[in-house]
C-alpha cells in the first residue's frame, strides 16, 4: 500500500542521501529539493547523515537493526524517491550504495522493489566529470529497481560557488533545477496513481 491510499491524493516522497558529514552540499541539495516537493503539495522524509550508517547490507541474513527497518518501511510506502549521492572518485558512495541494497528487502512485496515508482536523482561532486559520472550511475541504479527515473536529473560542481557562507542556495539555475526535480518527482507520482 502507497502513501497515497492513506494520505487522500498527497504524495509522500521519500530522500535518501548524503554523507556522514551534517549539512553536506549532497544533503543540502536534498533539502532543497524536498522543500519544494512539501511547497508544490506533497510529503517528504529525508533519510542523511547518520540515517544512513547502516550496517553492511547482509542478503543471507534477516536481522534488520530498527534504522534499516524504518528506511525500509518508508521506501514501501514511497510514491516517488529521491536519490543524492556524492560523486567519490567518479562513483556513488558506499553509505548511500549499502542503504539502496536495503531495497532488497522488498523483492518479495506487492510492488517489486520500487515497480513504477519516479525516482529522482542528484549528485554533487567537486567537478563535472565525478558528478555526470555519478548521476549517470543513480539512474542506472533506478531502473535496475524497476523504478522510473525523472527525465532530469541535476549534477552540481561543489567547485562552483552555489551556496552562501550559510549554507544557503544562491545559484538560481541550480535552484530551478531542484525545483522542476521536485515537480517532475510529483507529476509522475499523479499519474502513476491515475493508471493504477
Amino acid at each position: 500500500m502507497t502513501a497515497s491510499t492513506t494520505t487522500g491524493g498527497v504524495p509522500f516522497v521519500v530522500g535518501l542521501g548524503g554523507t556522514l558529514r551534517a549539512n553536506s552540499s549532497t544533503e543540502r541539495a536534498l533539502r532543497y529539493c524536498l522543500a519544494s516537493v512539501e511547497r508544490q503539495g506533497g510529503r517528504t522524509r529525508l533519510f542523511s547523515g547518520e540515517d544512513l550508517n547502516l550496517p553492511m547490507y547482509a542478503p543471507h541474513s534477516l536481522e534488520r537493526t530498527p534504522a534499516a527497518l524504518e528506511l525500509v518501511g518508508a521506501l514501501r510506502d514511497a510514491d516517488a524517491v529521491v536519490v543524492g549521492s556524492p560523486g567519490y572518485h567518479g562513483a556513488i558512495s558506499g553509505l548511500v550504495k549499502n542503504a539502496l541494497d536495503y531495497i532488497e528487502d522488498l523483492r518479495e512485496d506487492p510492488r517489486v522493489y520500487l515497480d513504477n515508482t519516479p525516482w529522482g536523482c542528484i549528485s554533487c561532486a567537486y567537478g563535472w566529470q565525478a558528478a555526470v559520472g555519478t548521476l549517470g550511475q543513480l539512474r542506472s541504479i533506478g531502473h535496475a529497481l524497476r523504478a522510473w527515473p525523472t527525465p532530469l536529473g541535476v549534477a552540481i560542481n561543489s567547485a562552483d560557488q552555489i551556496w552562501d557562507d550559510a549554507g544557503e542556495l544562491t545559484d538560481q539555475t541550480t535552484r530551478n533545477q531542484l525545483d522542476m526535480l521536485a515537480n517532475q518527482v510529483l507529476t509522475f507520482a499523479k499519474a502513476a496513481w491515475e493508471s493504477a
